[in-house]
């Protein structure tokens, strides 16, 4: 039979810090840490597999699983002495979830169970602190209610608030036991009103309630979101943790905290935390109160600082990594409530990671697996650029909580920010934010807060989602319904609109009114320096190129560690404005020698192109790609040609005008080139363009194109070999889908070569290869590798016509699908490796059949996305290749294959 409870308490436990996919990872440290006989108040881990039970069951929990409560209840109220439900000594509880990845927030907790009118007595008579055993019930009805029961916090928090201005007064600690015994009797009266009967007042109901509320949490909708938006499964279910409550409420020589070993912001070896005296813990994470930094607990409880200090030192011993933890201390007794490898921003976990490696804590592979290719983003973003902001208007300071620059439009609620941002960027600004604000954090550039601390939700799920976030503002008044926020300084008051914009830097606290500037981040410390080249050690032979059209592009490719282009598309080098008439010249040539004659002007000009880019890529490859795209793309939309024909005879002189610079032709000649250019677009109208006339066929149907891209490569190669630049083309024909179409181009660019190369009296070496983008190309690659020297699977289109989905149109229906589960991810993000990773995992293997020495890459979008790299590796590739910015981010990833085979929960788990 399967266990479904695990205790733990008294230097004793069933589990270990082993068992996060049994306990959950609360569960699993609060068994490791009652093992190492730390002061971890006693209790019992329901199972992470009960949670699917429970659903299974019609949300009830089996009765199977309620005898294992029952058995561990017992033993608990033996280990502590009291009993649930005694009204003389009460057995008071907690109930958390806890799953096992962290999720800060997202799901639900209830203090102080056990509590009725009869035990808050008792509780009362026996600590001889009537006020405390008060606020105590005060706070489980209120919890429990919203939990437990669904009654809305708001109401809770209207009777609350009504006391404290009946009664003048601003704090929460400042209301009397009367005050608190009053709000008791109107929070019981709603919960009668709301219910329909009266509050439950058996503990044991209370309790049954609450871990099925702890359980259904797991799918509500900010748990749904988050899980998705990490990637977290949602089959593994959350555990519900039982403990005995301590009491941080309870005196002035009482009170909570929450920590990090080290700075999770930064990463910087400091002691990092917050701590509120006479305060439960929800008071710390929810912002109700303005947390202390946690080194002033030290002149205030100097030996449980002290305790602290030494138990948490050695809990990152340990697990070897930087610990998040939780602490209560009860009339000066320390206790330790949780203990986790804490989430950390991208800076903080690359430096956290070089420096564990330096002390000796881990291994150079483990700190490369254990920052997570998203982590590593982070760093690649701008920040602002400080000359700028003298112009700008300063707010106010917060408290920095998660680092990097933003900026954005205000918006006041999460649903306005989802609104707002397909609109352009937004910033959240909220007095603070819950676990229900996710989905608006989620669409943030960044957070703002006019309260809580380092430690409060804003704080914590921000940096984990890498977010720039400014905390604890008190200086900003917010007025939701009027969607305002007013900021009063020297006298002066200033008014922020919803929409306006805003500029915060997460790293310093510092908000601006207005849009500041941004520059490129600095990614010389000398940690980053280090990571990457262990990064690199690692991944081996495994390279990375990058996707670049332009030199601009290619040299900062390099600057992030490229190792040569993988993909040059040669048709955005034709949008340029000297360019695209010569284009559409070569388009409208109703002959071989007009159209040759267009062609003979781009020459120069692809030529120059090319050869910035071998200059730029010093001694590595460069993959050119033939021109792909139809040409209609080229001329003027086929609506609108039509509406300016029908106007021309009418036209004024001066909407003449305008047209003459719109198509680049004097005003005379109008009347003549518009309906010949409709003709030419009408001629080119496909009705699926992305089926149609394109890639290897253009060059079919016009040889003269691929032969002057092709002299215009092998010119570029010549010259710049020439000054002792070491140059490695790749002519990759685009389209294919037999291996004599890629046969007929073929010989084009080798004609050519060998003409440009007996000119020049100078040889390069170079290959012709082809973009697999086309299921029958994929299906025929032994065939088509006879002729083909490399292959580029091009996953953007290959997606496309292997899944029958347009990628401009799949957008339509795309919610439903992932809501459906009917999709695991968007696969035009992540490679559907089921599907489409089979076709290429084929063509691989049946392309080295053939030519074994074949070069095998990945140019799509997936080319920069963590597990598509994964599948890269696994299947054989070469290389993958990528947008520039996202290039030190597949470096990673691909070390991470290497070392691990992919191991995605390494890099969730950093």
């Amino acid at each position: 039979m399967n266990r479904n409870v695990y205790s733990f308490g008294g230097g004793k436990a069933d589990g270990d810090g082993s068992m996060k996919e049994v306990l959950g990872g609360k569960g699993a440290g609060l068994a490791e840490m009652s093992r190492a006989g730390l002061p971890v108040p006693a209790g019992f881990t329901i199972a992470t597999h009960v949670c699917n039970a429970y659903f299974d069951n019609g949300k009830q929990i089996p009765e199977n699983v309620n005898h294992e409560i029952d058995k561990a209840l017992q033993k608990l109220e033996h280990e502590m002495g009291q009993k649930l439900g005694d009204a003389s000594n009460p057995l008071l509880l907690s109930v958390r979830s806890g799953a096992k990845f962290s999720m800060p927030g997202m799901m639900n907790t209830i203090l102080n169970l056990g509590l009725n009118d009869e035990t808050t007595e008792g509780l009362a008579q026996k600590s001889g602190n009537p006020r405390f055993a008060y606020d105590c019930y005060r706070r489980f009805i209120q919890m429990f209610g919203e939990v437990a029961l669904g009654i809305d916090m708001e109401k809770f928090d209207h009777i609350f608030d009504a006391r404290k201005e009946k009664v003048k007064t601003k704090l929460d600690t400042d209301l009397k036991a009367d005050d608190l015994k009053a709000i008791i009797d109107s929070y019981k009266k709603l919960v009668q009103k709301e219910m329909g009967k009266p509050f439950p007042s058996d503990p044991r109901e209370q309790l049954s309630l609450a871990i099925g509320a702890v359980f259904g949490s797991w799918w509500n909708d900010k748990a749904a979101y988050y899980r998705k938006m990490e990637k977290i499964p949602d089959n593994i279910g959350t555990a519900a943790n039982v403990q005995a409550m301590v009491f941080g409420n309870m005196s002035e020589n009482s009170g909570t905290g929450v920590g990090f070993t080290r700075d999770p912001g930064s990463g910087e070896k400091v002691f990092y935390g917050e701590y509120l005296l006479n305060a439960q813990g929800e008071d710390v994470v929810a912002g109700i109160r303005t947390p202390h930094p946690i080194a002033d607990l030290e002149s205030v409880m100097p030996d449980a600082f002290r305790q602290l200090r030494d138990i948490t030192t050695n809990l990152e011993k340990h697990y070897r990594d930087m610990q998040d933890f939780e602490f209560t201390i009860q009339e000066g007794k320390l206790y330790m409530l949780q203990t986790r490898n804490g989430k950390r921003t991208g800076p903080a976990a690359v430096r956290i990671a070089v420096d564990m490696v330096e002390e000796g804590m881990i291994t150079k592979k483990d700190a490369v697996l254990r920052v997570a290719p998203s982590q590593l983003d982070q760093l690649l973003h701008p920040v602002f650029d400080t000359k700028t902001l003298k112009d700008l208007t300063k707010l106010t300071t917060g408290i920095s909580a998660s680092p990097g620059a933003a900026v954005g439009r205000v918006a006041f609620s999460a649903e306005d920010a989802v609104q707002m941002s397909a609109h352009g960027p937004v910033l959240l600004v909220r007095k603070e934010t819950t676990p229900d604000d996710i989905h608006g954090m989620d669409v943030a550039k960044g957070i703002l807060t006019a309260i809580g601390g380092k430690s409060s939700h804003a704080a914590v799920v921000a940096r984990g989602m890498g977010r720039p976030c400014v905390v604890g503002a008190g200086e900003i008044r917010i007025n939701e319904p009027k969607k305002i926020l007013t900021v009063t300084a020297g006298g002066k008051t200033t008014t922020v609109k919803e929409g306006d914009f805003i500029s915060l830097d997460g790293t310093t606290g510092d908000v601006f009114l207005g849009q500041a500037k941004t520059s490129e981040p600095d990614l010389s410390h000398d940690f980053i320096g280090k990571f990457m080249s262990w990064t690199d050690e690692f991944r081996g032979k495994f390279g990375v190129r990058a996707n670049a059209d332009i030199p601009r592009d290619a040299k900062v490719a390099r600057e992030f560690g490229a190792e040569g282009i993988g993909l040059c598309r040669t048709e955005h080098m034709f949008f340029a404005e000297d360019r695209l008439p010569h284009v559409q010249a070569m388009i409208l040539a109703d002959d071989e020698k007009t159209r040759r004659k267009a062609l003979q002007k781009l020459l120069p000009m692809q030529r120059s192109d090319f050869a910035g880019l071998f200059k730029a890529m010093n001694g590595f490859p460069v993959v050119i790609r033939t021109l792909d795209p139809p040409l209609h793309e080229f001329l003027p939309k086929r609506e609108n040609l039509m509406v300016d024909v029908a106007v021309l005879p009418y036209a004024e002189a001066k909407t003449k005008k305008e047209m003459s610079g719109r198509y680049n032709v004097p005003v005379g000649e109008l009347k003549k080139y518009l309906p010949h250019l409709l003709r030419r677009v009408e001629e080119l109208h496909e009705f699926n363009p992305m089926l149609g006339l394109r890639g290897c066929r253009l060059g079919i149907l016009y040889p003269e194109i691929t032969e002057m891209q092709a002299r215009a490569i092998f010119e570029a190669a010549v010259q710049v070999s020439q000054k002792g630049v070491k140059v490695i083309p790749e002519v990759m024909i685009p389209l294919i889908g037999s291996v004599e179409e890629l046969e007929n181009q073929k010989k084009i660019v080798v004609r050519v070569a060998e003409e440009v190369f007996a000119q020049k009296g100078h040889k390069v070496e170079y290959m012709v290869g082809t973009m697999i983008e086309i299921p029958r190309a994929a299906l025929t690659a032994d065939k088509v590798a006879k002729e083909a020297e490399f292959f580029s699977f091009g996953t953007n289109d290959l997606t496309q016509t292997t899944m029958g989905l347009s990628r401009d149109d799949y957008t339509k229906f795309q919610k439903e699908y992932e809501k459906e589960k009917i999709f695991k991810a968007d696969p035009f993000a992540v490679l559907d490796q089921e599907g489409v990773g089979k076709l290429v995992e084929m063509a691989v293997k049946a392309g080295r059949s053939t030519r074994p020495d074949l070069e095998v890459g990945i140019c799509g979008e997936h080319g920069g996305e963590p597990s598509s790299v994964g599948f890269c590796y696994r299947v054989g590739m070469d290389y993958v290749s990528c947008s520039p910015y996202r290039v030190p981010i597949a470096r990673l990833a691909a070390a991470q294959a290497a070392i691990s085979g992919d191991k995605s929960e390494a890099m969730r788990t950093a």
